[in-house]
């Protein structure tokens, strides 16, 4: 049975959240106020984490914040009454994996908690390694050739996507499905991503990783062995 976390102030949306999850045969943590769920969410143990944003002494941003600062890969849902894409953006960016405003339907909400699970099942315990690139899933961490690269939550989430999809070309318009959706963005705001990312991970002395293909979009794949010279 999956252990959720759920970190909200307003009692009767909590015991709705609640009686529905556990309806749904999960395990469910309450924590009502800021500093009470982050120390829960750093005891570990949890599948989950349903943050609201808005709570006493320390509000869910900052929780998201600090447990991704700990390197704590549990998957965030952050519930909010806020729904301005600022907010959203600022959410996603600290760690968050997914956003929804309040009010919402529960269905909707059940469906993206057993998305989140299953998604965090797919890839717990998973390194993904193209050529001297390795992608840590669990711990969200990447190294290359042996030194860690320091990556912002947006272009992580982005390489994982590209190496878990090695060698397969990812159009435009999927790339930013799967990191933007719902949000308002700026038509180049893939390319601009890709651009930064492909600093970090690709220094120079190091072969090239990132390939763009001309009107479909990116991948990734590990540097080809050079073709033998004719005699």
């Amino acid at each position: 049975m999956a252990r959720i976390l759920l970190v909200e102030d307003e009692v009767g949306i909590a015991s709705v959240i609640r009686r529905g999850l556990e309806e749904a045969r999960f395990e469910v943590e309450v924590a009502t106020d800021g500093d009470e769920g982050l120390r829960k969410a750093l005891e570990g143990g949890h599948a989950l984490v349903i943050l609201d944003v808005m709570l006493p002494k320390r509000d869910g941003w900052s929780i998201c914040e600090a447990l991704r600062a700990r390197r704590s890969s549990v998957p965030i849902l952050m519930l909010t009454a806020r729904d301005a894409v600022s907010d959203r953006i600022r959410g996603l960016e600290l760690g968050a994996d997914d956003y929804l405003p309040k009010p919402f339907d529960y269905g909707e909400l059940l469906a993206r908690v057993r998305s989140l699970l299953r998604r965090d099942k797919v890839h717990r315990a998973r390194v993904v390694r193209v050529g001297d690139l390795e992608v840590d899933t669990t711990a969200a961490r990447v190294t290359r050739c042996g030194q860690e690269i320091q990556l912002t939550n947006r272009e992580y989430r982005l390489l994982e996507l590209l190496a878990t999809n090695e060698g397969r070309v990812l159009s435009r318009e999927v790339i930013q499905d799967r990191l933007w959706s719902d949000e308002d963005v700026f038509s180049n705001v893939v390319d601009v991503h890709v651009g930064l990312l492909r600093k970090k991970i690709e220094p120079a002395g190091t072969s090239k990783l990132i390939h763009t293909v001309h009107r479909m979009g990116y991948l990734l794949r590990a540097p080809q062995p050079e073709p033998e010279a004719a005699p």
